[in-house]
């Protein structure tokens, strides 16, 4: 009988997920998840409540790592269950374009992204929602908010780690 590995289900232990942090960029979706009404123009954008490693409370976008052997598409929708819940029901489409690349480095001010880890690279969507969001894991909490409230300074700020740019760059994206 064969051993099952943390390697062989995609997932490295916490000391061989930071000695891998320590040389290699990391590869992660980001996906900024939307409503959208029958005509496809989006109505509200959900920011999470998370707590962060440093025990501060912030808005965050979707995020989350793509394991070994995983296709993106199945990493944005465990990621996206991961955090809105078995029932959101995103539509990630069979190929999935992202609207933009973030690169995060652990040196802050190299780009407007900063992950204090590692540097990762992170693949950015958009994804519609059309099911009951409920956070899961670490979120907190799920706030939905108009597009033009979802860019109000002080909502922004308190996003985390650059991603506050993100989201603007995915509302510039669509077009709102």
């Amino acid at each position: 009988m064969t051993e099952v590995t943390n390697s062989d289900t995609g997932w490295l232990s916490r000391e061989e997920m930071d000695s891998a942090r320590e040389r290699l960029p990391i590869l992660y979706v980001d996906a900024v998840p939307v409503r959208v009404d029958d005509h496809g123009v989006v109505t509200a954008v959900g920011l999470l409540l998370r707590i962060g490693g440093d025990g501060q409370v912030k808005r965050a976008l979707v995020s989350g790592r793509v394991l070994y052997h995983e296709r993106v598409r199945s990493a944005l929708l465990r990621n996206l269950e991961k955090d809105l819940g078995p029932l959101a029901l995103p539509r990630v489409p069979a190929a999935p374009q992202p609207f933009t690349i973030a690169e995060y480095f652990p040196t802050p001010g190299v780009t407007p992204f900063h992950d204090p880890r590692q540097h990762a690279v992170s693949l950015a969507y958009v994804v519609p929602v059309e099911g009951d969001c409920a956070p899961q894991q670490d979120a907190l909490e799920l706030t939905w908010f108009s597009p033009e409230d979802a860019r109000r300074p002080e909502v922004l700020a308190e996003l985390a780690n650059g991603q506050g740019t993100l989201l603007l760059q995915a509302l510039a994206h669509l077009g709102v």
